[in-house]
């Protein structure tokens, strides 16, 4: 865990403020039509344009087998997550999961998004927004002094009600200097479990749900997709916690 200075986390929001940015962008742009390719070149032109360098290019995660080679995630339908954006072109009733993000004067900033495509099933269209909604009540359990267990049991129980599942083996992390740094932010648990959040920590908080089982698998290209080939969403943001409450850098 590495507590952030104030200078830093204002670093830090200016880098979420133009990863919001980009993305807001990117989710107008997804469409029936388009070439998840086209969104990865969007994406790379709008980030290098202010001086910034995208933080998922070149990086190579634990587990995965090489270093990624595009600067957008593009997971679509059961893809859960880390889906490279391949020759596939996006057709209506797709859910398409945009995962991307920056690094700025140094620091990294990390942010997901589900765009629903078109005629989406209204089941489709319950899954994302709960996962939504999920990601929000998980914000909201980071206050100074809870635990880590707090954020995954508000963000596990209400996905549960809801007839969903929570990814259990993929978690959320903390950010900075690194794009992924300690601690693993898992979303599920028991409250009142698990490290206690201070002031000045910044994490990554990015629930991945699954409308049938919870179980994934990784497919040679490193992406994850779910077992039962069940739809699939997520979202995320970088929130710092303060003594305030949580605040969401990547709005």
């Amino acid at each position: 865990m590495t507590i952030k200075s104030k200078e830093e986390i204002a670093l830090m929001a200016e880098a979420g403020r133009r990863l919001g940015v980009v993305l807001r962008t990117l989710r107008g742009e997804v469409k029936a039509g388009v070439p998840p390719l086209e969104l990865d070149e969007r994406a790379r032109e709008l980030i290098t344009a202010t001086g910034d360098r995208p933080a998922f290019l070149g990086y190579k995660p634990n587990g995965a087998t090489k270093a990624y080679p595009f600067t957008l995630c593009a997971s679509i339908n059961d893809s859960v997550v880390h889906g490279p954006p391949g020759k596939y072109v996006i057709k209506d009733g797709d859910l398409v999961k945009l995962d991307l993000g920056l690094v700025h004067e140094g620091f990294y900033v990390d942010a997901a998004t589900t765009v629903a495509v078109g005629a989406v099933s209204p089941e489709a269209r319950h899954l994302v927004a709960i996962t939504e909604e999920a990601l929000y009540r998980g914000i909201k359990a980071a206050w100074p002094e809870a635990r880590l267990g707090d954020i995954g049991q508000a963000v596990q129980s209400f996905v549960e009600e809801n007839g969903f599942s929570v990814v259990t083996t993929l978690t959320g992390h903390g950010i900075g200097r690194k794009l992924h740094e300690e601690p693993s932010v898992p979303n599920f648990g028991q409250a009142g479990t698990g490290e206690r959040l201070r002031v000045g920590m910044v994490i990554a908080i990015e629930p991945m749900v699954n409308m049938g089982s919870e179980a994934v698998r990784q497919l040679k290209d490193d992406s994850f997709v779910t077992r039962d080939g069940s739809l699939s969403a997520h979202f995320e943001h970088t929130v710092v916690v303060t003594n305030k409450g949580p605040v969401i850098l990547t709005k």
